[in-house]
């Protein structure tokens, strides 16, 4: 081959336009704990607690500027990720009714049933889901996201294991709706304890401010404790069926 045909096959090359590996897309943006935390729970907390008041807002504006905060957080959300998280979509609509619930003034009592509903409902869907392809114990932990799914499927075959790791999954899926139950029952109870007054008024929104308040240490740390406790559970059963240590399953990016 002559130097010029040479010269011109590393100019068409120059030429060519680069093509960007797929891996080197940014990866999407990860949620913000405190961000989470300050739209979710202190903001609203703080308009209940210290804004609602004749002098300030005033007991409907009040709860309608609180509710906005937990809102637009979660339409944020969806708008930038593109996809509807059903978790997320369950605790607007939770944040809607207690709006909803609250502008009509109905009793109490109500307050205590929604509470007490969602994280009942979230706990039927996940014992339901058991039955189905889809349980859901794999959005939680057993998903890529988390570990390397193919590389524990095919060392669960090479040991015949894989009946055994559905059995773990199963269990998994029922310490996860046991957390979900008892989620309900402490929101039950919480409610019961602290909505007292009547609906529409700034006692009540003090009322449900600190109720939103003591939800994540009372309600929040056991269901932490259960989930984390499932998670160990899971990761165990991998490593005694698999023969794979934690480092080798956990999905931190690489291929091996």
């Amino acid at each position: 081959m002559t130097d010029d045909s040479t010269e011109k096959n590393v100019s068409m090359l120059a030429d060519k336009p680069s093509v960007e590996p797929t891996n080197s897309r940014p990866k999407p943006k990860k949620e913000s704990f405190w961000a989470n935390l300050l739209m979710n729970i202190v903001i609203p907390t703080l308009i209940l607690t210290k804004l609602s008041g004749d002098d300030y807002l005033g007991a409907t504006w009040g709860l309608i500027v609180a509710l906005a905060f937990p809102i637009t957080y979660g339409l944020r959300d969806f708008i930038i990720n593109r996809k509807i998280n059903v978790f997320s979509a369950l605790g607007i609509v939770s944040v809607l009714l207690t709006g909803g619930l609250s502008l009509l003034h109905l009793p109490p009592e109500y307050f205590a049933i929604k509470e007490a509903a969602i994280p009942g409902i979230l706990g039927l869907v996940t014992l339901f889901s058991i039955k189905t392809r889809y349980p859901l114990v794999k959005t939680f932990i057993y998903n890529d996201k988390v570990l390397k799914i193919n590389k524990v499927d095919v060392a669960l075959q090479e040991h015949g294991n894989q009946k055994h790791f559905e059995r773990t999954l199963t269990n998994a899926s029922l310490m996860i709706a046991a957390s979900f139950f008892l989620s309900s029952v402490l929101n039950y109870v919480l409610a019961k304890i602290i909505l007292v007054s009547q609906p529409g008024t700034t006692e009540f929104n003090a009322e449900l401010g600190k109720m939103t308040a003591l939800s994540y240490p009372i309600i929040a740390l056991p269901m932490m404790i259960i989930m984390m406790g499932t998670l160990f559970y899971v990761f165990r059963s991998i490593r005694l069926l698999t023969h794979l240590t934690l480092e080798e399953v956990i999905n931190d990016g690489s291929d091996n």
